[in-house]
């Protein structure tokens, strides 16, 4: 059983896969039963299901918190 990530809004994230800008730092601006996150590269966001999304995270970077 895979664990679940931890992650909250404003966190920076690293994603599997790179974005076409060139980057896979991405910033959580958006929680619910979606999560919208925007690319630190060049500002793009994107809407993805919660599920996809935590299929897709690699790992938690920064947290606003730390």
């Amino acid at each position: 059983m895979q664990q679940q990530k931890e992650f909250h809004l404003h966190d920076e994230v690293e994603m599997k896969k790179q974005h076409p800008c060139g980057t896979n730092r991405w910033k959580v601006i958006r929680m619910g039963a979606d999560i919208r996150i925007k690319c630190m590269g060049c500002q793009h966001s994107v809407m993805l299901p919660r599920s996809e999304f935590a299929k897709k995270i690699k790992k938690v970077l920064a947290s606003p918190g730390e």
